[in-house]
């Protein structure tokens, strides 16, 4: 379907829509702690990104990809290149969403300067706003040298996947006392650093307030509390793609089930001559 808009000669900017639609930036984000809920998705493709756009204030091209998409068993396998394609994609199916970049594993941890190369490659070449990366007081420095530098970060604690290797496991985080006082000093560390969102993930519900309390910056929960400031699931097991997915999750629907079922009925129809019928031909 082709669609035709009236060229806006009132400005040089290319506007693919009928109307211009200004993102949320990343300021504003950061003005919503403590006030409305923010809703974040993760997007991978174009598409996915014009369906949840409206609904959402924060789109984060999460290399939870690496998983979903490529059927990698970590993300600690997912490559620059991987996040930049997918980054500009949904970069180009979004017009309000404020999008977010992961930085994949061993992109960034070697020193700020070598984050503040692969983050300005990010953004320069898929347009997004913002960069995420994983990581407590180790990285604070990290996001401090990055957000002095005109890079917004989103920092992310508590179960961090990119360590998985490290800590043994995608179990909650935070049920000892050491480990939570580990956590939260974390968590103050990277938002005193500059970080303008926080990722809290897996992490003992109690924590998960005590964070969302001690820190200035949103905190956005993933297997945290309804206290956080926000909440972000992975759209795939949100939509119920996958049978099995962590305790965190709700599915909200059973899209599995409903492209199997459509895909059953296609294969019949092609089997049984009635497909392609008449409507789809070309006389």
């Amino acid at each position: 379907m082709s669609t035709t808009f009236t060229l806006d000669t009132s400005t040089s900017r290319a506007h693919p829509v009928p109307e211009p639609v200004r993102r949320l930036t990343v300021p504003a984000i950061s003005k919503r702690k403590g006030g409305e809920p923010i809703v974040m998705l993760t997007a991978y493709t174009a598409r996915m990104a014009q369906l949840l756009d409206p609904h959402c204030d924060l789109l984060l091209v999460g290399d939870s990809l690496g998983q979903v998409i490529y059927g990698l068993d970590t993300t600690v396998k997912v490559t620059l290149e991987m996040m930049i394609a997918h980054g500009a994609a949904v970069v180009r199916g979004s017009y309000r969403s404020v999008v977010v970049i992961d930085l994949p594993f061993g992109s960034y941890e070697e020193s700020p300067e070598t984050a503040f190369r692969t983050a300005s490659r990010v953004m320069q070449e898929t347009g997004a706003a913002a960069v995420k990366l994983e990581g407590g007081a180790v990285m604070a420095p990290t996001v401090k040298f990055l957000s002095e530098r005109g890079i917004p970060v989103m920092a992310h604690v508590g179960l961090t996947p990119q360590a998985v290797n490290a800590l043994g496991g995608y179990g909650a985080r935070g049920r000892s006392e050491a480990e939570a006082a580990k956590i939260l000093d974390d968590a103050r560390a990277v938002a005193e650093a500059g970080c303008f969102a926080l990722v809290v993930e897996g992490v003992v519900e109690p924590l998960a307030r005590d964070i969302t309390a001690a820190v200035a910056c949103p905190t956005i929960g993933i297997g945290a509390s309804p206290a956080c400031d926000g909440q972000v699931l992975v759209v795939d097991d949100m939509l119920g793609m996958f049978e099995r997915v962590p305790r965190f999750v709700e599915r909200f629907d059973d899209l599995a089930a409903r492209i199997s079922d459509a895909a059953a009925r296609y294969a019949g129809a092609v089997r049984e001559r009635r497909f392609p019928g008449d409507a789809q031909l070309y006389r």
